[in-house]
């Protein structure tokens, strides 16, 4: 063996484990001797179910990648857990678990056996929050380049309507007459596609009228089919085969009002709703906007009556932490003041000790 081998021994320096960790330890508390906040994702989230406490680990991954790059053991005492879990979910809207992005304010230990941990001791639901309004505009932002954002919006009430009849027919003046007079103000779109409403070529002038409506069907979102009076003996040009067959095949909803109250023609019993006259069809058509408008009030009196119900429980809450908050901070005082006292009682045997050793 030679010399510098011998050397070299002499001078290395060797930890045991446990002198190792407790150096480790002494680093970390130099480090952070007093609390800290800290962003991470929440994974593997578990509540002891004797104890009450919670365990759990931290870890970030890479934003681009979706790597793991760090990773924390935590806990959360029951004590602490039962104010903090109800105060988050309340707060953010969302149960406490996995998956989360949370900031939290902790104390960073390392113990010599059980390694690396932070205990948490408060929550920022604000943060999840933002971390979540950020989810949802990336998420807006990918669909509206995708162009979809808007393509379920664009499916069509019924305001863009194709109207089959004469020019002439004074049900057609009444139809669009009732139609622009609504109470409520809704907006329609009528687009007149003229045919003969009588005589022998009625069943051909209707059909190429619709045939005129279906090259362009994606502009309309119903075909209305009136005809204001005329004899009864006019009605048989409605029940043809030819006619029915197209209209019961045909892509948009199809609402007959050609002016008899008794008896029902072929299309009428193949059209997907059957009025009397067209003034009734103007009126369907207004119905199906305010049943529309209904069930949007009614959305609107859920999500107010929904935000109602959450700043009450927020307040209640609020007042509840208002009340206690008190007793923690009276419960904390006579806490330290209990260990300055057995500080100062320790303080002249420690520095009497401490001169004997000079």
């Amino acid at each position: 063996m030679g010399y510098g081998q011998n050397n070299q021994n002499q001078e290395r320096q060797a930890f045991s484990l446990l002198e190792l960790n407790n150096r480790v330890k002494g680093v970390v508390l130099n480090a952070f001797p007093e609390t800290c906040w800290v962003r991470a994702e929440m994974s593997d989230v578990r509540t002891n179910a004797a104890s009450g406490h919670c365990y759990l680990e931290f870890i970030e991954k890479n934003a681009i990648t979706g790597q793991l790059v760090a990773k924390a053991r935590g806990s959360i005492w029951a004590k602490t857990f039962r104010m903090l879990k109800p105060y988050f979910e309340m707060e953010t809207g969302q149960i406490f678990a996995s998956g989360l992005k949370v900031l939290v304010k902790g104390s960073i230990e390392f113990h010599e056996l059980y390694g690396y941990s932070l205990t948490v001791l408060d929550i920022d639901p604000a943060y999840t929050l933002g971390d979540m309004i950020r989810k949802r505009m990336e998420i807006i932002r990918q669909l509206k380049e995708e162009g979809v954002f808007t393509l379920n919006k664009e499916l069509p009430l019924p305001k863009r309507i194709a109207v089959i009849t004469s020019l002439t027919a004074a049900g057609y003046e009444d139809f669009l007459n009732q139609l622009a007079n609504n109470k409520a103000g809704y907006p329609f779109y009528p687009k007149l596609f003229p045919a003969l409403m009588q005589g022998e070529r009625t069943e051909e002038s209707v059909i190429a009228a619709l045939d005129r409506v279906y090259r362009h069907a994606d502009c309309f979102d119903v075909v209305v089919i009136i005809r204001g009076g005329g004899a009864t003996s006019d009605l048989n040009s409605f029940d043809s085969y030819l006619l029915a067959a197209n209209c019961a095949q045909f892509p948009l909803p199809i609402i007959t009002g050609i002016g008899h109250e008794r008896d029902d023609t072929i299309l009428d019993m193949v059209a997907h709703t059957r009025m009397k006259t067209p003034t009734a069809v103007a009126e369907f058509l207004i119905g199906q906007m305010d049943k529309a408008a209904g069930e949007v009030e009614e959305l609107q009196q859920d999500v107010c009556s929904l935000a109602t119900e959450i700043l009450s429980r927020q307040k209640n809450f609020l007042q509840s932490l208002g009340s206690r908050l008190p007793v923690l901070a009276i419960n904390r005082i006579e806490r330290n003041r209990s260990l300055l006292q057995r500080i100062g009682m320790q303080l002249p045997t420690d520095a009497h000790a401490f001169l004997n050793q000079w």
